[in-house]
C-alpha cells in the first residue's frame, strides 16, 4: 500500500474519487482539486482528511496549489447531455496537459479514461481490446465524451514523453458501490417502481466494486510507464444490466421492467478484455453478486432493515 506519499486526486467529491481519496488518506497526505461549487461537498471531502483546493483545471492550476506531489490521480471529468465541444475539449484535453505540467515532477499520473473511447461492435459480448480501434460511441448522457476523452488520452501520451513522467491511463468500465454507479442509479428506479431504461438489451458490462478499484489504483500507479500505459479497468466478470437489475429486483422483492431506448451508432455492450490489468493487479476480490448486494445493503439501509 502507498504511505506517507504526497498525493492529488482531482473531482474528489466524485462516485468513484471520494471513496478512492478516504481510502488513500488513511496512509497518505492527500490533496483535492475541484470547482466546488457546492460548499457542503467540500466539507465533505475535508471531512475525509483531505486538503481541498477549488478551482477549475480549464482556466488552469490555481497558485496556491503545490506541485511537489509525489501522485496524481486525475479524475475530474466534464460530462454533460449539451454538445459543448469546445468546453469539453478544455476541460478534458487541455486541462490534462496542464495539470500535467504542473505535476510533471511526480512519481507517476493516473489519468482516468472511459470504455467509450472504443468504436462501436456489432457483437454485444465482444471483449474490448486496448489496441482495439478507437472512436465515438455516441454515449446519450455526453455527446462531447467519446472524442474529448480521446483527446485527453493524446494529450496523456504526450505528457509522459514530453515529461519524462510515468503515466498510465486507465479506460474505466462501470464501477460501483456504495457511493453510487450505474447499478444502483437502476436501483433507484426499481425502488421506486419505475422502467430501467437501457440503450440496448442485454447490454453487457464488466464492472467493478469500489473496494477493488481502491486497492488496484496503487498496483496501477505503480505500473505507470514512459510511454504512456493504456489498460482496461473493469471488473473479471461480464455481465448484463438486465442480470444485474433482476438481482436489483430480488433485493427489493419487486418486478423490473425495461425501457429501450436505441440511440444509432452507439455501443451496445461495453465488456472489457481485462488481461493486461490482470497480468498487474491480479483478479478482482469482490464477485458482483456480492459487491452488489453489499452496495444495496450500505445504500438503502432502511429497505433492508424493514425486510428483516
Amino acid at each position: 500500500m502507498l504511505s506517507g506519499e504526497k498525493i492529488l486526486i482531482t473531482g474528489p467529491a466524485g462516485q468513484i474519487a471520494y471513496p478512492l481519496a478516504r481510502y488513500l488518506a488513511q496512509r497518505n497526505e492527500v490533496w483535492g482539486l475541484a470547482r466546488f461549487t457546492d460548499a457542503d461537498s467540500r466539507a465533505r471531502v475535508e471531512d475525509i482528511g483531505v486538503t481541498t483546493v477549488a478551482g477549475d483545471v480549464a482556466d488552469g492550476v490555481p497558485e496556491e496549489l503545490p506541485s511537489d506531489f509525489s501522485y496524481v490521480l486525475h479524475l475530474a471529468v466534464f460530462s454533460a447531455p449539451r454538445p459543448d465541444y469546445d468546453h469539453a475539449m478544455r476541460v478534458n484535453a487541455e486541462g490534462t496537459g496542464l495539470l500535467l505540467h504542473h505535476c510533471r515532477r511526480a512519481k507517476a499520473a493516473l489519468v482516468m479514461s472511459t470504455h467509450a473511447v472504443y468504436r462501436p461492435h456489432a457483437d454485444p459480448w465482444y471483449a474490448y481490446r486496448e489496441t482495439d480501434p478507437l472512436g465515438d460511441a455516441m454515449p446519450p448522457y455526453s455527446p462531447t465524451y467519446s472524442i474529448t476523452k480521446i483527446a485527453q488520452e493524446a494529450v496523456a501520451r504526450y505528457c509522459a514523453r514530453a515529461y519524462d513522467l510515468p503515466v498510465v491511463i486507465a479506460r474505466m468500465n462501470a464501477s460501483y458501490g456504495a457511493n453510487g454507479g450505474l447499478p444502483l442509479r437502476h436501483a433507484e428506479r426499481i425502488r421506486n417502481d419505475l422502467p430501467v431504461i437501457v440503450k440496448a438489451d442485454p447490454l453487457p458490462y464488466s464492472p467493478i466494486h469500489q473496494d477493488d478499484i481502491n486497492r488496484q489504483s496503487e498496483m496501477l500507479l505503480e505500473a505507470a510507464g514512459v510511454p504512456a500505459l493504456i489498460v482496461n479497468w473493469g471488473g473479471d466478470e461480464p455481465i448484463s444490466a438486465r442480470q444485474w437489475c433482476e438481482s436489483i429486483a430480488a433485493f427489493f422483492g419487486k418486478r423490473v421492467t425495461f425501457e429501450l431506448q436505441e440511440v444509432a451508432g452507439s455501443q451496445i455492450g461495453l465488456v472489457a478484455d481485462e488481461r493486461r490489468r490482470e497480468a498487474i493487479t491480479g483478479r478482482c476480490t469482490i464477485l458482483w453478486r456480492d459487491g452488489l448486494a453489499d452496495a444495496l445493503r450500505a445504500r438503502h439501509s432502511d429497505y433492508a432493515l424493514e425486510r428483516s
